[in-house]
């Protein structure tokens, strides 16, 4: 045998998968077929400016990170807690806690801040605050929009900032999302402020990949996976490999071609980032627009944020960094340069003349889409070999992506039964 398993994947599941599997003693093999870790997870660097592959934020409440993963070296550089919500002429910022959504005059003379509807929020969200996340799966699931009606949750602030910024956490525009998967997102926003690496989104992976004792093959696809009576074999194009086991971690659209599993359904997004010679406004914070009729943008953009102003590292000194997000389920999620800039003119009350395009991320598969009923925990051993990992395999988020691998290389571990090693060893985490 040249491994114990063979992990195709450099994803964060891929690697968590990797990271304990080696500490249960097996040796591992890794494939990627890009020219480098973390899946969705990359981060470009244009002339000084970190790019991140969609814009993406890391929340250190997420138990498996504060499990897995050495949140302090990765100096995160947190976002301000609120969003400022342009409707119209008015800019409107809410700072945000349970119990003081706004304390901004502006916030307060808005209208969306209701007694009546903020109570609703409350019964909404409250259960899965109070009790384990456990116990909020527990909860019938319906989806995003019918949950909020329920309670009574139907106002502006509805309108103009739950549906706007919760469409952009999940790709999904419709409200057509799990309920309850989207109750636990919030409740990891309620425990911490998520922020970005000083070194972009990539020092994830890249911390990762970095205690592995196997380097992991870079540019290198797999072709094929062949279960035998005793063992996997693995064509690379390069060569062929046999191991004892198999954990395929690529995304949820090249799963099917891979293993024959039937392939989930994802969502898409575009992600612009432009430098500016200087920010259009000092917060840092999210912007959303819900400057259409009925609340929700007024164009094709779902949210905005200057990042450098969060993230200084992010924008050489003298330089402002603003993303600028769309979703792939609407029309306009394919909008032009020309469309967004308009939009962002719209939003921030100013010209974006003298702007210059660094990138833009055409993302067709950013998430696994999240319908109800919530199934965070899919089977994960497809055949007698072979095992499956990935956030389309729990939730569509950098913990379901670390919860999946741990998961799915606790399962081959227990299946081979080596003696853990004592040292180094990571905790495993309890949801």
């Amino acid at each position: 045998m040249d491994a114990d398993v063979v992990v195709v994947g450099a994803g964060l599941a891929g690697l968590q998968c990797a990271r304990r599997l080696q500490r249960n003693g097996l040796t591992v093999q890794i494939f990627e077929s890009s020219d480098g870790v973390g899946g969705r997870v990359r981060t470009d660097r244009i002339d000084g400016f970190l790019c991140d592959r969609g814009f993406q934020l890391l929340n250190p409440a997420y138990p498996a990170v504060r499990s897995f993963i050495d949140v302090p070296s990765l100096d995160l550089q947190a976002f301000g807690a609120g969003v400022m919500v342009r409707k119209g002429q008015r800019l409107t910022t809410l700072r945000a806690s349970l119990n003081q959504l706004g304390t901004e005059v502006s916030a307060l003379s808005s209208g969306m801040l209701r007694p009546k509807e903020i109570r609703g929020l409350l019964r909404w969200l409250g259960p899965t605050l109070l009790r384990p996340s456990s116990a909020s799966r527990a909860t019938r699931d319906s989806t995003l929009a019918d949950s909020l009606d329920a309670a009574r949750v139907t106002g502006a602030l509805r309108r103009d900032v739950i549906d706007t910024f919760l469409a952009g956490v999940l790709a999904d525009s419709t409200g057509a999302s799990s309920a309850n998967y989207a109750r636990l997102l919030m409740r990891s926003f309620v425990g911490a402020i998520p922020g970005l690496p000083r070194n972009g989104m990539a020092a994830l992976p890249e911390q990762m990949a970095a205690s592995l004792e196997s380097q992991v093959h870079l540019n290198t696809a797999v072709r094929d996976l062949r279960e035998t009576d005793n063992s996997v074999e693995v064509d690379t194009g390069k060569g062929r490999i046999r191991a004892r086991f198999a954990v395929t971690a690529v995304g949820a659209e090249d799963l099917e071609e891979l293993t024959g599993e039937k392939t989930p359904s994802t969502r898409g997004l575009t992600t612009w980032w432009f430098q500016a010679p200087e920010p259009p406004l000092e917060d840092p914070l999210l912007v959303l627009d819900a400057s259409a009729p009925r609340g929700g943008p007024d164009g094709p953009v779902w949210h905005t944020a200057v990042v450098s102003n969060a993230a200084p590292s992010y924008a050489p000194v003298g330089s402002a960094l603003i993303q600028a997000t769309t979703l792939l389920d609407r029309p306009d999620g394919l909008a032009d340069e020309r469309e967004v800039r308009q939009h962002l003119e719209r939003i921030y009350a100013t010209s974006t003349r003298q702007w210059q395009v660094l990138i833009n991320h055409q993302l067709p598969h950013a998430l696994p889409a999240s319908a109800p009923p919530l199934i965070d925990r899919s089977v994960q051993r497809i055949s007698e070999r072979m095992f499956v990992c990935g956030d389309h395999r729990d939730t569509g988020s950098i913990q379901g992506a670390l919860v999946s691998g741990d998961r799915a290389a606790q399962g081959v571990a227990g299946i081979l039964a080596p003696a853990p090693r004592r040292s180094n060893n990571e905790p495993i985490v309890k949801r």
